[in-house]
């Protein structure tokens, strides 16, 4: 796909058709993901070579090109379910092109669910090839915090607010997914209290486990939960337009609650992440009482 096509989607769109059904395809991405894998091992002789493996995955279903190879299935493919938006009534669109830039001439990727989350299709890129790079720089410096500075200056640059006006949380959290996804490949305990998935022996390799995208996706990787930081262009215009999502709120409260954030936050404190929480539906459509009407009337003789 061409860049212009790429940049088509660069952002995702979580809170329209929010409440419309769909099915979960966690199970047909993990059995892409272990394919590839699998594809990664055969016949592999010699010595022990930890990034073939990963890089041959990442050719299998990642890319070099805009759109990774998964991400490419997954929106084409009619056995994954999507919730699509059209440009016209994405959350970027009806703003000045001066506060949205990109986001404002292309429309927004498809969203489907995984583990049970929604999240833009974008992510699978995200977890593939940034997840690569991360790891990569992960093996460099030998320092998570260290490769996390990388990813955070990309979404601040080029692929983020410098280009969009919105600085991507979710986006970051699937790049240090992807590096957990590599670095589970070899390692035991990267998913807590799993082996790895691979075992060396003998000059070869062996599966020990099959990957499982429920090991990395949690709400953190929704947009809608854990939404984008807006430079001051931006902002006051998709605060009010989230403002229109109250009424779904009200129809499906638990849609948008985030559990377990404390351990999220644990987790990701590394990543640069910015607090955005004051965007959230269950904080922008509560009712502020009036302090002129509300409470007891007090009467003077």
């Amino acid at each position: 796909m061409s860049a212009c096509g790429r940049v088509g989607a660069y952002e995702t769109d979580q809170f329209n058709n929010r409440l419309e059904p769909i099915e979960d395809s966690t199970l047909l991405l993990n059995q892409q993901v272990n394919m590839a894998i699998e594809a990664a091992i055969a016949d592999r002789q010699g010595s022990r070579d930890d990034m073939a493996v990963v890089n041959h995955i990442y050719r299998a279903i990642g890319g070099i090109h805009w759109v990774d190879k998964l991400e490419r299935w997954a929106m084409n493919s009619p056995e994954v379910d999507k919730l699509s938006t059209p440009r016209r009534k994405s959350i970027y669109s009806g703003h000045p092109i001066w506060a949205t830039r990109v986001a404002g001439f292309f429309g927004v990727g498809p969203t489907i669910r995984v583990n049970d989350v929604l999240i833009g299709s974008d992510k699978l890129g995200h977890f593939l090839s940034q997840g690569r790079k991360y790891y990569r720089r992960y093996l460099r410096y030998e320092d998570e915090a260290r490769a996390a500075e990388r990813s955070a200056y990309t979404e601040r640059a080029l692929f983020g607010q410098m280009m969009t006006g919105s600085y991507s949380n979710a986006d970051l959290v699937a790049n240090y997914e992807g590096h957990r996804f590599y670095h589970s490949l070899f390692e035991d305990d990267v998913v807590p209290g799993k082996p790895a998935i691979l075992s060396w022996a003998d000059s070869g390799w062996t599966i020990q486990r099959e990957f499982d995208f429920a090991d990395h996706v949690n709400v953190y990787w929704d947009e809608a939960l854990n939404i984008n930081h807006y430079d001051s262009l931006l902002y006051p215009h998709m605060e009010e337009r989230f403002r229109s999502f109250c009424d779904d709120l009200s129809l499906a409260p638990g849609r948008y609650e985030v559990h377990g954030e404390a351990a999220l936050k644990e987790r990701y404190a590394h990543l640069q992440l910015r607090d955005t929480s004051e965007l959230r539906l269950t904080h922008l459509c509560v009712e502020t009482p009036d302090p002129f009407t509300s409470g007891p009337i007090e009467t003077h003789p």
